[in-house]
Parts: C-alpha cells; sequence; structure tokens
C-alpha cells in the first residue's frame, strides 16, 4: 500500500505488523476473499492471515462463506449496519438526526426539480442523452452518486430515530445495573 521513498515514508510492512496490514485489509473488503488473496494484499503470510481471520470470525467481526471449493471471508454486514446505527445515536441528538433527515429529503427534492425526475435512476438514464456537454455529464454523474450516498444514509438515519427509544432504555437499564452493583 505504501511505497518506501527517499522521504522517509516507510512501506507498511514497516509501520504496520502483519496482523494489522490484514485487519487493514478486511477492513476494506466488499465481496468475499480468499485467504490466499488477503495474505497477497496484506504481503503477510499465509499461516499468519489465516490464524487473524480465524480470530476475526471468533470475534464476529468476519464471516466464513463457501464460494465453490474455496473458503472465503466477508464482514459481517449485520454487524456493521448495527454498528452504524448505534455510533449515530451515540453521536447524535433526535433533533440532529431529524434535521439530517430534513436536509437530505430537501437535497434530493432539489434534484427531482432540478432535472425533473423522481430518481437518480431517471437521473442516470438522462446520460444517454446525445446533448449534454461533459460539464452536464460530470455534474449530473456527481449528483447520482451524491443521490445514492443520500439514500444510504437517510436509510440508516431512518433506523436510528426508530431504534433511539430503545438504545436510549438499554443504557439506562445497563447503567441502573451498574449503579445496583456498586452499592
Amino acid at each position: 500500500m505504501f511505497e518506501s521513498s527517499r522521504d522517509g515514508v516507510q512501506s507498511w510492512t514497516e509501520s504496520m505488523s502483519a496482523r494489522d496490514r490484514i485487519r487493514a485489509v478486511v477492513e476494506t473488503l466488499r465481496e468475499p476473499r480468499s485467504v490466499n488473496w488477503i495474505s497477497e494484499q496484506a504481503d503477510a503470510a499465509w499461516s499468519t492471515t489465516n490464524e487473524e481471520l480465524q480470530a476475526l470470525v471468533e470475534q464476529g467481526q468476519l464471516r466464513r462463506v463457501e464460494a465453490g471449493e474455496t473458503t472465503c471471508y466477508q464482514p459481517d454486514y449485520t454487524r456493521l449496519l448495527f454498528e452504524e446505527i448505534r455510533t449515530l445515536i451515540e453521536t447524535n441528538t433526535r433533533e440532529e438526526l431529524r434535521n439530517e433527515l430534513t436536509a437530505i429529503t430537501e437535497e434530493i427534492e432539489e434534484w427531482q426539480a432540478t432535472y425533473d425526475i423522481e430518481t437518480w435512476e431517471e437521473l442516470e438514464q438522462s446520460l444517454a442523452n446525445g446533448d449534454l456537454t461533459s460539464a452536464e455529464l460530470r455534474e449530473r454523474r456527481d449528483v447520482i452518486t451524491q443521490w445514492e450516498e443520500n439514500l444510504d444514509d437517510r436509510r440508516l438515519i431512518r433506523h436510528a430515530l426508530e431504534l433511539y427509544s430503545d438504545v436510549e432504555a438499554a443504557r439506562d437499564q445497563m447503567i441502573d445495573v451498574a449503579d445496583r452493583t456498586m452499592r
């Protein structure tokens, strides 16, 4: 990942342990990958990679999946989803989440009005219009990317708002139990 240079920048094999490199590679996975692939990307020994992947599976951070005759690994997407929702709840008030939800909705409505469309897919179809300049194409591609990100964010924020009270109640219950235990 990092190249060694005369400027003093260390290669990532010098600046990170093999296990840290393996974890760094795993954090970027978007599809199931084999031990061999992860080992190669992390520049780590196969045995070290295999041991670290097994540990991550045991910790619930990775899932082992079969792809034909090959065992592959991928993040536990359900766990990641709940971690994102938990982080939203822990770092934002209800009001902040509501405001962000409103801002996202307003931005999408502006795009709908600007391009006279309902969905980002319709905007994507407009890219085939031969009358658009390169600047217009770039702008529309950027809007499509932002729109998709907004939809993902909106989905997460909605989940966070739906679960906000439950998470607060669980946190309060844990505090009460801790307080009683300390007495």
